[in-house]
């Protein structure tokens, strides 16, 4: 008998293997999967990163072109960054030496004003606004002009009141008021380094309260990038007080600083906040030097 290889045994059982289900294994078995070229799979890698660039990189600009400058969660006692003056207080400078800002910049302070005087105003809102109130979603209230807002204009509070024959405003109510506005100017007086007794109340200076009512007037779209100084002219400092709070109270309403590349720095509403350079209840309080008070 003769020897045979061990491969020779194995090469017999592959051959017969071949009779059996009728394919010649020495001829090539035509492929059926797809051969890519390098550069097509270049062209492809090259495809999905670019495509998964288009989706991270504006989610990731969006995220970093917004920083909270203060969250409604901080207790902040008093938060302050320098910002770059306008050329517009050059001018001041030299007219009003004793209170036009000498530096600029933004103040976020949670401890000036008492969760008590911040419930008394935010009554006295209350009270004020349920007279009338615009057709659209922003209406205000101005004490010292006496202007409310009806419907689609803005009549006098007081004449309104002397129609109905009632009062509104108690001499509490007027004495908080005048309590809250010395703290904020005394706080800014320090804070920009000048004398308070310097400041005084400008116009408007008023409550507001913002509603998801859609826009009727101009007034109501009271989120339009603007500048205090460029928009009423006379402000030299601005200050908000939030009666009511951000997530809880209401939604949005936040209050954005636009900086340009830096990105922009937001504020959300804190009851008793005061930030300076609102679906929310707030007071306006616009400062102006001594020269130009009315």
């Amino acid at each position: 008998m003769a020897v045979r290889k061990r491969g020779d045994t194995r090469k017999s059982e592959a051959t017969a293997a071949a009779s059996s289900d009728g394919v010649t294994r020495g001829a090539a078995v035509p492929s059926t999967v797809p051969v890519f070229s390098t550069r097509r799979i270049v062209v492809r890698v090259a495809v999905s990163v670019a495509l998964l660039a288009a989706l991270y990189v504006p989610a990731w600009w969006k995220s970093e072109s917004v920083r909270t400058f203060a969250s409604r969660d901080e207790v902040l006692a008093i938060k302050s960054e320098t910002v770059q003056c306008s050329k517009d207080y050059v001018n001041d400078r030299r007219l009003f030496k004793d209170c036009a800002p000498q530096k600029c910049g933004r103040v976020v302070s949670d401890s000036v004003v008492t969760t008590e005087e911040t419930d008394a105003l935010l009554n006295l809102a209350k009270r004020g606004l349920a007279l009338s109130h615009s057709d659209g979603g922003a209406s205000i209230l101005d004490l010292h002009s006496g202007s409310i807002s009806l419907g689609k204009k803005f009549v006098n509070v007081y004449k309104l009141l002397e129609q109905k024959g009632t009062t509104l405003f108690s001499d509490n109510d007027l004495k908080v008021y005048k309590q809250v506005k010395d703290k904020i100017r005394s706080l800014i007086g320090f804070q920009f380094g000048i004398r308070p007794d310097t400041l005084h109340l400008t116009h408007p200076t008023f409550f507001s309260e913002m509603t998801v009512r859609p826009a009727v007037t101009v007034h109501d779209e009271y989120w339009h990038v603007h500048v205090d100084k460029e928009q009423y002219g006379s402000f030299h400092y601005t200050s908000l007080l939030y009666l009511t709070d951000y997530n809880a109270d209401f939604g949005g309403g936040r209050l954005v600083f636009v900086d340009g590349s830096r990105g922009n720095a937001t504020v959300e509403p804190k009851k008793g906040r005061q930030p300076w350079p609102p679906l929310l209840c707030h007071v306006s309080l616009a400062l102006v030097c001594q020269s130009w008070a009315v």
